[in-house]
């Protein structure tokens, strides 16, 4: 198999234990980032609401000068200036896209919930036969290298955090060129669920490992014990506040695992996986099933379906969500008038028998690979037999309800 490459930016992350005044150096500028971010908010936010101006990114860098020489900022001035200057361009690109009703307005950073970061450009930092040295400290970080940088790679931005669970990460963005096994014919239909996390075109079915659910009693009892705890109980509060970001943690940690070796399974084993465009947030709606569909993480998967295919030469396509796979008969193209939840399994008018998911699978492949090879659409002709329209077709969505919401698990 002949092997290519291509130019991509990664981040590759690992863990790190900071000395004491590392620890120090860095919960300082975590809180200065913070201040300056809120100030600029602050400062843009009155600027159009009583002058209808817009101030830009130059005009903040510009007071973040000022506020250094003041007596009761004099502190920002005490760490690097890089990732204060870095989260102006944050604010700037928050407005941005705010303005292009990309996102919402931006909001202040919180101390308590926000996220504790710094982001540092390669002025503020020094890497040199493997060690990381971050500005305003003498000594490199003390890093876990779990796996190495691309050969003769170079950082070009480092970015700094710590979790809820109190872990620190750095995170490094290097140029690299990951190798690419050469091109597969096999192509894949992804039918995402609860029961089973993905089932796929072939037949098989990837079981949902439902890691909240498994420790649901954990947390559960962290978030008892914290409960429990005074506002003006510091340390026992933060102790408690501690295991629940670990429990929290542990959640996240090992549902990442399973998606990626997942989703680098599907992406190195098949060129083209077809998958449908879900509305995970409108889903989220359902009440009786919001906790399962939050666990499943779906747009995670997509997530990492996307990058890794542009990373492997291979092609991710989306069919529309309103497109009907499960109730669509995959060998002669009948629709069912309709398809319950609690239907998994059903037999068609010309005798072919289904399960609902494999079924499902079929179909968003079928219609996936009409998209690809001619534009198609993926809406079918209402008439029983006949199989998908030939001929693109406005796709009008079915008036909002509760049970269009719900996923076909």
């Amino acid at each position: 198999m002949s092997v290519t490459t291509c130019h991509v930016k990664r981040a590759f992350k690992y863990r790190f234990y900071p000395t004491d005044a590392q620890a120090a150096e860095l919960s300082r500028t975590f809180g200065c980032v913070r201040k300056v971010y809120n100030m600029a908010l602050a400062a843009r936010t009155e600027a159009w609401t009583l002058r209808r101006e817009r101030v830009n990114y130059n005009a903040t860098s510009a007071m973040l000068t000022g506020w250094k020489k003041t007596e009761e900022l004099a502190y920002l001035c005490e760490v690097s200036s890089v990732p204060l200057q870095q989260a102006l361009r944050h604010l700037q690109g928050a407005f941005s896209n705010f303005w292009q009703k990309r996102a919402k307005y931006p909001t202040f950073k919180s101390r308590k919930k926000s996220r504790r970061s710094a982001e540092y450009t390669t002025s503020g930092f020094r890497y040199r036969d493997g060690r990381l040295t971050l500005a305003k400290m003498t000594d490199p970080l003390d890093i876990v290298w779990s796996r190495p940088l691309p050969e003769g790679a170079s950082p070009s931005m480092v970015t700094v955090s710590q979790d809820a669970a109190g872990r620190w990460f750095v995170s490094m963005l290097c140029d690299d060129r990951p190798a690419m096994p050469g091109a597969v014919n096999a192509a894949v239909g992804v039918d995402a669920g609860i029961t089973s996390l993905v089932t796929l075109s072939t037949g098989e079915k990837v079981t949902n490992p439902r890691h909240e659910r498994q420790d649901r009693e954990r947390l559960a009892k962290a978030q008892r014990d914290l409960s429990r705890k005074a506002e003006g109980d510091g340390a026992n509060r933060a102790k408690a506040r501690l295991r629940v970001g670990r429990a929290y943690a542990r959640i996240a940690d090992r549902r990442r695992d399973f998606l990626h070796k997942l989703t680098t399974r599907l992406v190195r084993e098949n060129q083209t996986i077809v998958i449908e465009d879900l509305s995970v947030r409108n889903m989220l709606g359902n009440r009786r099933l919001s906790r399962a569909i939050s666990d499943a993480s779906w747009t995670e998967l997509r997530s990492m379906l996307e990058y890794k295919a542009e990373w492997y030469g291979r092609e991710v396509i989306t069919v529309d969500r309103w497109f009907p796979s499960s109730k669509l008969c995959s060998a002669c193209g009948t629709l069912q008038s309709r398809m319950p939840l609690n239907v998994r399994e059903w037999t068609c008018a010309c005798g072919t028998a289904h399960d609902r998911d494999v079924n499902a699978a079929r179909n968003i492949l079928a219609a996936g690979l009409a998209v690809a090879a001619c534009g198609d659409g993926v809406r079918p002709q209402r008439s029983t037999p006949g199989g998908q329209s030939s001929v693109k077709q406005e796709v009008v969505p079915p008036p909002r309800s509760r049970a269009a919401a719900r996923p076909r698990g």
